[in-house]
């Protein structure tokens, strides 16, 4: 899932040239996987509830590999679209079941862990498309004759693309070697098989008490109607608004425009193409060792304190970015723009040289208007390498210092917490809900960011995701409260009146 969600960062600047998109079809190419993923998400639930959370998971599985195999060899903007909105299925139903099932079958002491072992293996993912989406830009401008024969050159967004089919397959074939989930079977009345595989994660006596817990919470509410009006009664009204603030402040605050536009980012700051694919793989890095630690901390300082230092954190780290492109001088000349390309002409670009520009905004606006707007696309990074005075260094470290404190706090957490916060009877449904609303807001945050860079600037988009992460702070020292080293059921009596 982490793979097919970020290997679309490297593919961005490809496409918008060759399908010759505006920055809204750029945004809509990235955010239409998300699309459907949020409404994957409201059926992802229920769906499990039905058939078994197992089940649904190697479908998840087959509609990964058709989609990379379909986006690889889309001969159209529509096609490469649809293809996306077809692995969004599958991220819909992944983001939503495995949490959901580890959640299941993990004992209370280390459920915090275990859940988080699904976060790390989708910031392993896009690490790892990172990683292949440089290596293959670098194979594109190799003279090796395989390299030139596979045509790594011309088709190198296609390669990026269709290499998810391997994960894809490799995920399909080791769920044969998970269980259905001790809980779902419970709840459909096979208590001895429910027993068993839970006896593999628990001694004996351990795992009769969880599912007795079960069996009772089931009794208790066997009567209740699980529909969707059902998530508004007044006993869950607390868990449902701590997981629909959670879960619109995960992606609020922008990280997906972090992982699915870094190469568009630290270009803003004019380093080049290829320091921009190299600084992403940073970013895919420092994710995945903070990812680590905040496993190997969940369960020992709990939930909320990871929360309030990691969202502080982003906040700062935001703020941060928001100064360094704030503080951006722009001014081209004679010598700086030698080798941009020899199509160009110095002449049209003369009555700008010496002028200082003190945004983003206003330089590209002059160069799309010294140039043309579709010829200063295709060299925006060569002219900001050669125009931007800026701290870079200062955009890598707020960069990485937002992935780090996101990592270490919301990335894992949130996704323990969904999985915590609501009561046997309705757990699908109700991740369903949040995880649906999470992904709407991911959706809109992708989509719209390529035009927040157009319109707003870097200063003011990042500005304004800080302030969001600023608020999420007071809203998690107020009102989220700490559930770690309690069983489900044991939450379910504290938190659902």
């Amino acid at each position: 899932m982490g793979f097919d969600a970020s290997v679309i960062s490297g593919v961005n600047k490809f496409i918008e040239l060759e399908f010759e998109l505006t920055k809204l079809q750029l945004g809509w190419a990235v955010g239409s996987l998300t699309l459907t993923a949020t409404l994957a998400m409201m059926v992802a639930g229920p769906w499990s509830d039905r058939v078994g959370r197992k089940r649904v998971l190697t479908i998840a599985a087959l509609l990964y590999t058709v989609s990379a195999v379909c986006s690889a060899l889309a001969p159209s903007f529509t096609f490469l679209v649809a293809a996306r909105m077809l692995g969004g299925v599958g991220v819909g139903i992944s983001l939503i079941i495995a949490p959901m099932y580890i959640a299941e079958i993990s004992p209370p002491g280390m459920r915090g862990r275990m859940v988080s072992f699904n976060q790390l293996n989708i910031v392993l993912g896009i690490s790892v498309a990172f990683f292949t989406n440089y290596l293959i830009l670098q194979l594109g401008d190799s003279d090796a004759a395989w390299a030139k024969d596979l045509k790594f050159d011309e088709h190198n967004w296609r390669w990026m693309l269709g290499l998810e089919a391997l994960p894809a397959i490799l995920y399909f074939f080791a769920l044969f070697l998970v269980p259905r989930s001790p809980r779902w079977l419970a709840m459909k009345g096979k208590y001895d098989e429910a027993l068993q595989i839970m006896c593999r994660a628990l001694e004996e006596i351990e795992a009769q008490k969880i599912i007795n817990d079960v069996k009772n919470s089931l009794n208790e509410k066997k009567d209740e109607v699980t529909s969707i009006s059902r998530l508004f009664h007044p006993s869950l009204r607390l868990v449902i608004v701590i997981g629909i603030v959670i879960g619109v402040l995960q992606q609020i605050t922008g990280i997906n425009s972090v992982f699915f536009y870094a190469p568009m980012i630290f270009e803003q700051s004019g380093i080049g193409t290829d320091a921009s694919f190299s600084q992403a793989i940073l970013v895919g890095l420092t994710n995945l060792v903070f990812t680590i630690l905040a496993i190997s901390l969940i369960d020992r300082l709990g939930r909320k304190p990871l929360l309030i230092f990691g969202v502080s954190g982003m906040a700062i780290a935001l703020f941060l970015l928001a100064y360094g492109f704030s503080s951006a001088t722009y001014e081209i000349s004679a010598e700086s723009i030698v080798g941009i390309n020899e199509e160009i002409d110095p002449d049209a670009l003369s009555p700008y040289f010496g002028t200082v520009y003190e945004d983003d905004l206003s330089f590209k606006a002059a160069m799309s208007e010294a140039i043309g707007e579709l010829e200063f696309k295709k060299y925006e990074s060569q002219f900001l390498t050669a125009a931007v005075d800026m701290n870079a260094v200062l955009i890598l470290v707020g960069i990485l210092g937002f992935v780090a404190s996101f990592a270490v706090s919301i990335g894992p957490v949130m996704w323990v917490l969904f999985s915590e916060l609501f009561p046997n009877y309705i757990r699908g449904l109700a991740i369903s809900f949040v995880g649906l609303i999470n992904s709407a807001i991911s959706f809109l945050v992708q989509v719209i960011f390529p035009w927040e860079l157009e319109v707003l600037g870097s200063a003011m988009t990042f500005f304004l995701y800080g302030l969001f992460a600023f608020l999420g702070v007071i809203f998690i020292v107020m009102r989220v409260p700490e559930t770690k080293g309690k069983s489900l059921e044991e939450l379910e009596a504290i938190l659902v009146k």
